[in-house]
């Protein structure tokens, strides 16, 4: 567990290095104000303050690393004896698959990753909604998962974002914060047919894991649940925000018909996990 201290710490360097650089650094606050490991997070202090931070987060299998130096304290080896001890601890428990995340915009992030054999494998992109009448479409329903649809889930993460079902069993039996919330998708006549969760902090809600099942793809689903739920969001008071891999180009398109735009994009690498 993280100290009130080091998240302060962490969250004010965050802050120096984005103003410095003009990027956004994705860090997955939520991972990291419920750690429930102390090996996960390393940091190096100069005077008294922090001035590099890595911090690895575990989906199943699948480690992501994610880091950041204080401008002033570059180019000192800091970030480099960081990221050997994370990779260290990677060996130690063992992750099959190594992602490397950095801003799409930061060219000191590309070229520390290059000198480490990182492939580039993919780009996210965050996207905000921007306002406009959303009409009622119907036909769907949105409701809180019960313990009764886990194995839906699983399902949907294994079809929906090529998980193994161990990686996906795994991430589905992770409790989620208070302030998210897991729907269910039920169409009429139709079922369950798919997932997503929505995360609210700060002003605003954050639209995750996003899933429709194969077999329900391509018949208007996806747009009719996306602008209920933004619209939801939205009259409720909160900006309306979500994540998107280009390697879905389809649901890059559905989401800028609705109204979303990109803000910011991070870079994915892959790392030799042996």
């Amino acid at each position: 567990m993280l100290t009130t201290q080091q998240l302060e710490d962490i969250a004010q360097l965050q802050a120096t290095c984005e103003n410095y650089d003009g990027i956004q650094l994705k860090l997955n606050w939520e991972m990291l104000r419920d750690r429930k490991s102390d090996q996960l997070d390393f940091f190096h202090y100069e005077d008294g303050k922090l001035a590099a931070f890595l911090g690895l987060y575990p989906f199943g299998s699948t480690v992501e690393v994610c880091g950041m130096v204080k401008p002033s304290e570059r180019r000192k080896g800091h970030f480099h004896r960081l990221f050997g001890q994370g990779m260290e601890q990677i060996k130690t428990d063992g992750y099959k698959k190594i992602l490397l995340n950095a801003p799409a915009g930061s060219d000191t992030a590309k070229g520390f990753l290059s000198k480490q054999g990182a492939e580039y494998s993919f780009s996210e992109f965050q996207m905000e909604w921007q306002e406009r009448f959303l009409e009622d479409m119907g036909g769907i329903v949105l409701r809180q998962a019960t313990p009764e649809d886990y194995e839906m889930r699983v399902r949907l993460s294994v079809t929906a974002f090529g998980l193994d079902e161990e990686d996906a069993s795994v991430m589905e039996s992770n409790i989620e914060p208070d302030n998210t919330v897991i729907l269910m998708i039920d169409v009429d006549d139709e079922g369950t047919v798919g997932k997503l969760r929505v995360t609210r902090e700060e002003g605003q809600a954050w639209i995750y894991g996003f899933s429709i099942l194969p077999e329900h793809q391509g018949k208007g689903i996806g747009r009719r649940v996306l602008r209920q739920v933004t619209k939801e969001q939205s009259s409720a008071g909160y900006s309306v925000h979500l994540e998107v891999e280009t390697k879905n180009e389809h649901a890059l398109g559905l989401y800028k018909s609705v109204g979303f735009k990109v803000v910011h994009a991070q870079d994915y690498y892959t790392y030799p996990s042996g």
